[in-house]
C-alpha cells in the first residue's frame, strides 16, 4: 500500500507548528510510523503485536 493512500495521524504531543511530529497510519496487519520532516524516507513498519509491545514499553515509566 502506498503511503499516500494511508490516513496518517499526528501525535498529540506534536508541537503547534506541526513540522516536528511523529505520524502513524495503520492497516489491518501493520502500523506505519514516520517523522513529518522525513518526507523522502520510507515509513517504519511493524506488526500490530509489535506496536502493542512498543506502546506498552512507552507506558512503563
Amino acid at each position: 500500500m502506498n503511503g499516500t493512500q494511508l490516513a496518517w495521524f499526528k501525535s498529540s504531543y506534536s508541537g503547534m507548528a506541526g513540522d516536528n511530529c511523529v505520524e502513524v497510519a495503520f492497516t489491518e496487519q501493520t502500523f506505519r510510523v514516520k517523522g513529518s520532516k522525513e518526507v523522502m524516507r520510507r515509513p517504519f513498519t511493524m506488526s500490530r503485536n509489535g506496536w502493542s509491545q512498543f506502546v506498552a514499553f512507552l507506558g512503563d515509566d
